[in-house]
């Protein structure tokens, strides 16, 4: 595992996916991406959904895999450090909302 690749994604869901999708398998799983960031809120999302594996799979995995691809595509150590600093961001920015409400 690596600090930044594409995040592990259950075996159901990946059974899903095109040959083309397949290639974010060929990349070292990460603990944050694009995905990661853009999806912050994804339990909240899910939770309020009335029909979360559906929300899931019509509407997050769709854009996850296109970020993923987005960051397969790009990959270099530039796009590495610059997936580190986004996620510090929103991780401070997230808590900094928290603590004023």
């Amino acid at each position: 595992m690596s600090l930044v690749g594409p995040r592990p994604e259950l075996r159901t869901f990946v059974d899903m996916y095109s040959p083309e999708q397949k290639k974010i398998l060929s990349v070292r799983p990460g603990i944050t991406d694009y995905a990661s960031i853009e999806y912050l809120d994804e339990n909240y999302i899910l939770g309020s959904a009335e029909d979360p594996e559906e929300v899931y799979i019509k509407k997050i995995m769709p854009e996850k895999i296109q970020l993923n691809m987005k960051y397969i595509q790009k990959r270099n150590m530039k796009e590495y450090i610059y997936i580190i600093f986004l996620t510090l961001w929103h991780i401070i920015k997230k808590s900094n909302v928290a603590k004023k409400t």
